[in-house]
């Protein structure tokens, strides 16, 4: 008699033999890597010089109250142009393929990249990342396709190398942003000579990590496989899609006929389609919503908007005056602030978060994460009041920025090893049966790779792309809502003097209690 099962009994079992691990395609998982680093350098070389690239495009007209809107701005643009795309982007890489959609979102990388560096307005800064958020839709994919590549006995050490590609363009990306930016002023035996950089004294730093996309684009193009088993043609597309409304009028036509039923025509792209079994078809996008997913994508949603505020706030109040109560630093001094986080980020993620969250357990590292950002935010005021009272930067002044640096690494152990999809948070989310592939993923009691239960949480292999695509979008409204807000309401307190200038700190110590309090519906014991 076979055991009873129902909705108490637990997802993942003991597994009872090991099975043999399957090595990994090394070249190809290489290739992903690679790719991979494209998307930290961009995002994250721009965060240096983008206060000082404000005041020099004349917009604020010289008030500095105003910096922290337009960067708020011009920072989310690029995460609300991706969130209203990612989805169809991952969506049409479960279709026409994983390679075709990487292709696209490279070439956008390095061509937005190229025209932010050529922007002399804030309307070209905007249009270059929309387009830079438009056309990226490698997150989700890259996540798509190394769960493709892998299966259950080797998944969880594929996904213990991504940090690396993330904590390298953490560290990189900053540093290349501070110390190439307006490079003939910073290395006038160099470049003082140069008109075109002095015309245009961020398009060194840009045009590093766009002419990196270009080369991988020409690595993918010619060395990366698909992985989509069956990939359609765009050509196909159209036509089946087409095919699929004219069978559709076929049969309303047919339906108001009082004779004899008449059998509707197909196409050949129908026919095939036919033929695919349904647990290897993408699912309706309303099967994709479970409700323990929602409870983890709420905290999730948080988290994120948590996390994106200071990431925005800080590179913003570092380059705020002394007189106004920031620290007036240049983009070089803050580019280095910034590796320096990436750095010591990368390390404890790699040599020790692994055993801190077998310590601590899920639910007590993700809650300790978002509690972290308590006194993070509560750094700022402290920092305005030492640069205020002394009038300068103090030693004092930069042991609490080195304090601030060091707490906010905490932040990142709620989202475990990569900033995307965070372990200890995604481990709640409950494995969906629905085909053997799940059943294959559910033996995996012990990886602490935190893609394992989103590819799980797949109705099928067919659906990964558009699995990863929600959970990206979800990211990203809330990574489009921060910076804009927190940047806006930096510039509102400084202006205004709301709360003595400190009002913008209050709400951002609201958002942590927000999102400790999502952080209590997380169950207290993961079902193992």
């Amino acid at each position: 008699m076979s055991p009873r099962v129902d909705e108490e009994t637990p997802l993942l079992h003991e597994q009872q033999n090991k099975p043999k691990r399957t090595p990994l395609p090394w070249f190809q998982f290489t290739i992903v890597l690679f790719l991979q680093l494209a998307e930290p350098l961009t995002s994250q070389v721009i965060y240096p010089f983008t206060p000082q690239l404000i005041r020099d495009i004349g917009i604020t007209n010289g008030d500095e109250t105003k910096v922290g809107h337009y960067v708020g701005l011009m920072q989310s643009i690029f995460f609300l142009t991706q969130a209203l795309t990612v989805m169809h982007w991952s969506r049409i890489s479960d279709k026409i393929g994983r390679k075709p959609v990487i292709l696209t979102g490279l070439i956008g990388l390095s061509l937005s990249m190229y025209c932010f560096g050529l922007s002399k307005t804030f309307v070209g800064l905007v249009l270059s990342r929309s387009l830079n958020g438009a056309l990226n839709g490698n997150i989700g994919v890259i996540k798509s396709i190394m769960a493709e590549m892998t299966d259950s006995t080797n998944i969880s050490l594929a996904y213990s190398y991504m940090p690396i590609a993330w904590s390298s363009g953490g560290v990189l990306g900053p540093m290349i942003g501070g110390a190439l930016a307006r490079p003939a002023e910073q290395f006038p035996h160099l470049f003082g000579n140069s008109d075109f950089l002095k015309k245009y004294p961020y398009f060194l730093p840009c045009a590093v990590p766009a002419t990196f996309s270009a080369i991988a684009w020409i690595v993918t193009f010619f060395f990366l496989k698909e992985t989509v088993r069956s990939p359609i043609s765009l050509s196909q597309l159209f036509r089946l899609r087409k095919s699929k409304a004219n069978l559709t009028l076929q049969n309303v036509v047919a339906s108001q006929e009082a004779t004899a039923p008449t059998e509707p025509a197909t196409s050949n792209d129908l026919t095939k389609t036919a033929t695919i079994p349904d647990d290897e078809k993408p699912v309706p996008f309303r099967q994709l919503f479970v409700p323990r997913v929602l409870i983890a994508a709420g905290n999730y949603a948080c988290l994120s908007l948590v996390d994106i505020a200071f990431r925005a706030i800080q590179p913003l109040y570092f380059s705020t005056p002394v007189e106004l109560g920031g620290l007036g630093l240049p983009p070089s001094r803050i580019g280095n602030i910034l590796s320096m986080f990436g750095l010591l980020n990368g390390i404890i993620q790699i040599f020790f978060f692994a055993k801190i969250h077998d310590t601590w357990g899920s639910k007590l590292t993700y809650t300790i994460g978002i509690a972290s950002s308590v006194p993070v935010f509560l750094t700022f005021p402290i920092l305005t009041y030492l640069v205020k009272s002394s009038g300068e930067v103090t030693s004092l002044a930069w042991a609490v920025v080195a304090i601030q640096v060091t707490i906010s690494i905490i932040i990142s152990f709620s989202y475990g090893s990569c900033p995307f999809l965070p372990i200890s948070l995604l481990s709640f989310l409950s494995v969906v049966h629905y085909s053997p592939y799940h059943i294959h993923v559910l033996f995996l009691t012990n990886l602490g790779a935190v893609f394992i239960y989103i590819q799980g949480a797949s109705p099928n292999r067919a659906s990964l792309g558009a699995t990863n695509g929600l959970c990206q979008m979800s990211v990203s409204i809330c990574r489009a809502i921060g910076p804009a807000a927190a940047n806006s309401l930096f510039s509102l307190s400084m202006k205004h003097h709301y709360l003595g200038g400190y009002l913008v700190y209050v709400v951002l110590l609201g958002t942590s209690a927000l999102a400790l309090g999502a952080a209590a519906l997380l169950p207290n014991q993961i079902r193992t």
